[in-house]
């Protein structure tokens, strides 16, 4: 059994299991940490579950720590809405809640370190001439002519630019370590720069403020963090990372492992088109029920156990891969199908009058909730002369095979009666108005007393106690057949959604809260949108159809 479990565990969890056995480390601490730049998606999702599913497996603690060293592009708006996003997917930070600008004095206190043992200067070259350098791949860079600065020299220019006596981006601090590194990022990075930016928690106390390859290591080192699991292009980073933990003279450094990012199909994570999406209306947000924002599936219907069910079955990498978006919407099938109760929604509604069905009597059927989920229950919806079915379970002339609706078929209306088409009503340009039918009273319950059988079955709304909705329909709202035009727009799917303003529903569908879903028979998932409905005039949003080509190997 112990084999077994070994070989099923990750490279991650093989890590982990390695340093607690040498006592690398007693315990283990782990983090999300976020910039506070934009909302998340379905990528972060992964890095939350995975971080906190590490914490909560080894029994250890789980942080949640803004990572707000960039305040151009940073708001409380995205604070808030990340906090919400890591709590609904259940991580659990409590009493963890941390910012990285909470250890600003630390940070500075680090940089002067380095200046006094000789590991960083202050440079005087314009950010053009720092790339110009810095050499390439191929390339070794030069050293800056700045670069042998005195101690003395460098304390003094670095508490002028802490006290503001520079102007932006004249002088930078760097780190010292290596101009003819083959690792780029080893090239006396920048640590710090001058920007006079009020920060959303520190307010104007600084105008320095550090770069995030220099302030992640401290923030990970200062809160205890034994592990920092990452994404693959912080790889290249690494040994800055160790290097900054180690001349800061950290006890205890923390350890960064990498794992691959999840690229999903056909959808938008980047932040600056989901931006001028909601920046020229394409979307009403960032949480637009046709994004993979946490807060725009939260929106639309998804569930946190059906994003879990996602990350389990992708799984943990070292090689960056593509999933199938049909993946995610497999889960949220399977997380619902047990759960919901299956109810009827008309989102085409045509009426159908039964002729031999008593005028002013209104009867109740029973109907199961969940075929397959007895402990859901059962309800009474009402049935009477007039019903609406949807238009296109009627055909005046059908092809082959059509066993629904027609003149002369007989079909079953569902949980109710079989009912005949005898003809139907026009108007004046030749439209639809109303089919007409008959019933047999001996099929109540949608069984017929002498064995025959019909083909077709049709779910049905009683008309005279039918709520009116607004349902939305979502598609991709990238295509299919590419991301990008040529000029690196979006090529943006024009039905990605689609509005049916006068949906047919069942009553007790009218009176939803916001984000309670159902199953509405042969149409899809659906789910109270929280930001649009009102008391009493619910609208849904589809979370997902009911139809599937994806297979689970």
């Amino acid at each position: 059994m112990e084999n077994e479990r070994t070989v099923s565990r990750n490279f991650i969890e093989i890590a982990i299991d390695k340093d607690l056995e040498e006592g690398v480390y007693d315990h283990v601490m782990t983090r999300f940490p976020p910039e506070p730049n934009g909302y998340l998606h379905i990528g972060h999702a992964k890095s939350i579950l995975l971080n906190y599913g590490l914490a909560k497996e080894y029994g250890g603690k789980f942080n949640l720590r803004f990572d707000d060293t960039n305040p151009t592009k940073e708001k409380t708006e995205f604070v808030q809405s990340i906090a919400e996003d890591v709590r609904w997917l259940g991580a659990d930070f409590e009493d963890r809640l941390f910012f990285a600008s909470d250890y600003f004095d630390t940070m500075y206190e680090c940089a002067v370190k380095l200046i006094k043992k000789g590991k960083a200067f202050v440079c005087d070259l314009t950010a053009d001439e720092i790339r110009e350098y810095r050499g390439t791949l191929t390339e070794p860079g030069k050293e800056s002519p700045y670069r042998n600065r005195s101690v003395e020299e460098n304390l003094r220019l670095f508490e002028g630019m802490k006290n503001g006596e520079f102007e932006d981006g004249s002088r930078v601090l760097r780190a010292k370590i290596d101009m003819a590194s083959p690792n780029i990022n080893m090239r006396d990075p920048v640590i710090y720069r001058v920007a006079r930016i009020t920060h959303h928690n520190t307010g104007d106390k600084w105008c320095i403020y550090p770069m995030y390859d220099f302030a992640h290591p401290i923030e990970d080192a200062v809160e205890g963090i034994t592990h920092s699991i990452c994404t693959l292009e912080f790889e290249d980073h690494r040994p800055l990372y160790d290097w900054v933990v180690r001349e800061c003279e950290f006890e205890n450094p923390p350890r960064q492992i990498e794992f691959a990012k999840m690229y999903l199909t056909n959808v938008i994570t980047g932040k600056r088109y989901i931006k001028k999406l909601v920046e020229d209306g394409i979307v009403d947000g960032w949480d637009d029920p046709r994004l993979v924002t946490v807060a725009a599936l939260r929106r639309r219907g998804y569930t946190p156990d059906s994003i879990r069910l996602f990350m389990e079955l992708t799984g943990v990498s070292k090689a960056n891969s593509s999933v199938d978006y049909a993946l995610l919407e497999y889960c949220i099938r399977e997380d619902l199908k047990l759960k919901r109760s299956r109810v009827m929604a008309v989102l085409h509604p045509v009426k159908l009058i039964i002729d031999n069905y008593p005028e002013g009597q209104t009867e109740m059927l029973p109907v199961v909730n969940n075929t397959e989920n007895p402990e859901l229950g059962s309800r009474e919806i009402p049935f009477s002369r007039e019903l609406y079915i949807e238009a296109e379970d009627f055909m005046e002339v059908p092809p082959k095979k059509y066993f629904r609706m027609f003149p002369g078929n007989e079909v079953r209306l569902m949980n109710a009666y079989f009912v005949t088409c005898t003809g139907v009503d026009k108007d004046a340009e030749g439209n639809i108005t109303a089919i007409h039918a008959t019933y047999d009273p001996e099929t109540r319950g949608g069984d017929s007393p002498d064995g025959r059988k019909v083909k077709g079955t049709i779910h049905w709304v009683n008309a005279p106690t039918a709520g009116d909705c607004v349902v939305r329909l979502y598609e991709n709202i990238v295509n299919e057949d590419g991301r990008y035009n040529e000029d690196g727009s979006l090529n943006l799917n024009p039905n990605s959604l689609t509005v049916v303003p006068h949906a047919k529903v069942e009553p007790l569908l009218m009176e939803a809260k916001p984000y309670e879903s159902f199953q509405f028979v042969r149409n899809g998932y659906f789910s109270v949108d929280p930001k649009d409905s009102k008391e009493g005039a619910p609208v849904y949003n589809r979370v997902v159809s009911l139809k599937s080509s994806f297979k689970l190997n």
